[in-house]
């Protein structure tokens, strides 16, 4: 009662304004009323104040603490919610292989499931539905670009397991695991979703994707012998990792694109969301990672840590070689072909080739260990570095990515300025 009593007597009334504002002789009467009420509001502002932010239990003054609270919240939920949204593929990978790590039966179950295949087939209906007529024409275009990806994926980069085979670690099963990875194709689904996630020509990455993973399963036995094997046969499933292919790959994107070109408003609604495609698109992408890790976990754990640490340097440093010798390549190439005019110049080719001729497929590459038969050594030894060079490339990529995501913005936000 006090409180309101304190309250009411520090109410001013208008009433008296008037009469005190003529006292004054000097000024105009529209002034001093306002000086008046000026300086009127400003002490009695104070005790108003400290009344709302008192300790009585009062219903004005809960409310704005509640709303204080209610905007301190809000001051750090929007740089969080905008720093995932800016690094959402990192983020999802990286918590993929962390949830793999924590809790892998999850991601066992999943791949009784096959799930990583369905996965794939969920971003290659995605790369349909987002894939316009006009990037088919541009990759088309870019024929000479895509030319290189492929003798770039399976001549250039296998060249590098005899580098891989110099080095001394123990067990030695790493370091051939890594060589064999050298000779793989590209990656199935990781380079695809990259690329549309960079603004890249999705399309040259497709067909980069699909031709190099094809001729793949020819060239692939070849290019173990030569390099690694040293004349030792080596099998390949050729039949079953085609029909894999043709299933996961190819069918999936006629479908995709079949739909977008059947229904004006699905190509409509997939233009006006995609940005919610490529997280969708990410979120396929992070479940290979939690998959691959929750396999090779009990294996993984079994490597002493200063080794595995080894093994995944050596993997980031692979990706990184690769990476820079596909960079200076297609500089030189661009240089030497019309520099400006050339295809190889255009960034969004550039991006494309760089990110898919980098990668190195694992499912690929663990069929064809299955099929050595222990020749080269143990199976699983053979397989872990590789899953840590297959999430590297990926989460090196992926920033990469960002950081082109980020340049473009700033050289867009400074054109506008």
């Amino acid at each position: 009662m006090a409180g309101t009593i304190h309250a009411l007597i520090l109410t001013p009334r208008p009433a008296k304004l008037l009469p005190f504002a003529h006292r004054i002789p000097h000024f105009p009467s529209k002034h001093a009323a306002f000086r008046f009420n000026f300086q009127l509001s400003r002490s009695i502002s104070k005790p108003v104040k400290a009344c709302q932010q008192s300790d009585q239990i009062d219903g004005d003054g809960k409310k704005a603490h509640n709303d204080s609270g209610s905007v301190k919240g809000l001051s750090w939920a929007k740089p969080l919610s905008h720093f995932v949204a800016n690094n959402f593929l990192p983020l999802a990978l990286v918590g993929g292989v962390a949830l793999g790590m924590a809790n892998p039966s999850l991601g066992c179950l999943a791949d009784t499931y096959s799930l990583s295949k369905f996965s794939t087939f969920g971003i290659f209906i995605i790369s349909g539905l987002t894939l316009h007529t006009g990037e088919i024409v541009a990759a088309a275009q870019a024929w000479p670009a895509g030319i290189f990806g492929l003798v770039s994926i399976l001549l250039f980069t296998p060249y590098f397991s005899r580098i891989i085979l110099q080095l001394q670690l123990q067990p030695p099963e790493f370091v051939r695991g890594l060589a064999i990875f050298c000779c793989m194709p590209t990656t199935l689904s990781s380079g695809v979703a990259l690329a549309q996630l960079a603004g890249a020509n999705s399309a040259l990455a497709l067909a980069i994707t699909v031709i190099s993973n094809l001729l793949g399963i020819l060239i692939v036995p070849f290019s173990i012998s030569k390099y690694i094997a040293g004349g030792v046969g080596v099998s390949v499933p050729t039949k079953q990792l085609f029909k894999s292919l043709v299933l996961t790959l190819l069918i999936p994107l006629i479908l995709g694109k079949i739909f977008r070109e059947s229904f004006r408003g699905v190509a409509d609604f997939v233009d006006q969301n995609r940005k919610l495609f490529s997280k969708i698109s990410a979120v396929f992408l992070s479940l290979v990672p939690w998959i691959q890790v929750s396999r090779s976990r009990s294996l993984l754990l079994m490597v002493k840590p200063p080794v595995f640490l080894v093994a995944i340097g050596m993997g980031v440093l692979l990706h990184l070689i690769l990476l820079a010798f596909n960079a200076l390549a297609l500089k030189s190439i661009s240089a030497v072909s019309g520099g400006s005019r050339s295809v190889f110049s255009k960034k969004e080719n550039a991006n494309a080739v760089l990110l898919v001729a980098s990668q190195k497929t694992l499912p690929v590459m663990v069929a064809v260990v299955e099929q050595l038969g222990g020749a080269l050594g143990e199976s699983g030894l053979l397989v872990v570095p590789c899953v840590a060079a297959h999430l590297n490339q990926i989460i090196i990529d992926s920033f990469l990515v960002n950081f082109w995501l980020r340049k473009d913005l700033s050289t867009d936000s400074t054109k506008v300025y």
